[in-house]
């Protein structure tokens, strides 16, 4: 177990200071002080979990090297009723999201945090990689060309692509 002389090397030193000259006996004697700022606050927005009433709470230093930590101890959270752009009807759509590191704001991460958008992304990536394989295969390519073009074959091929859709989600 380290120190706490080794932890106090690990401290960052303030960096800003405060001069003041203080009379002592007579003397003119300069004193300098570390600024250093509290800062006091809910900052976990719509908390996942209870936390701890007000007045039983901590100081917590941070840093970067125990952010993540902190944010995970706080279990900061965001509840919101926002517009539905992904239907033609006019509804809200309820969004829970929960953070506990930094990299949770991330957009791919808050995507996997809202199911419709997770679904939408993991269709995307999807066609993206269908077209990837069309542009590698002449022969894939043509065949989807020709596909696209005879309306019977898509309708046919739709219709087998939403039976087998229940029957997947069902395995």
């Amino acid at each position: 177990m380290a120190s706490i002389h080794d932890k106090l090397d690990n401290v960052r030193k303030p960096r800003v200071h405060i001069k003041y000259e203080v009379e002592t006996e007579g003397a003119a004697v300069e004193k300098e002080l570390p600024f250093v700022v509290g800062v006091l606050g809910d900052y976990s927005g719509d908390p996942t979990e209870e936390l701890a009433p007000f007045g039983e709470r901590k100081f917590v230093q941070i840093d970067k090297d125990n952010f993540d930590q902190v944010m995970a101890r706080m279990t900061p959270g965001l509840n919101l009723q926002v517009e539905n752009t992904l239907s033609e009807e006019d509804e809200m759509m309820k969004v829970n999201l929960a953070f506990s590191s930094l990299s949770d704001f991330e957009p791919a991460r808050v995507v996997d945090q809202v199911p419709a958008l997770k679904t939408l992304l993991e269709n995307r990536n999807q066609l993206r990689d269908l077209l990837s394989k069309a542009d590698r295969s002449e022969e894939l390519e043509t065949l989807l060309e020709t596909m696209l073009q005879d309306n019977e074959a898509l309708k046919k091929i739709m219709g087998q692509l939403q039976s087998d859709t229940p029957a997947e989600e069902a395995k």
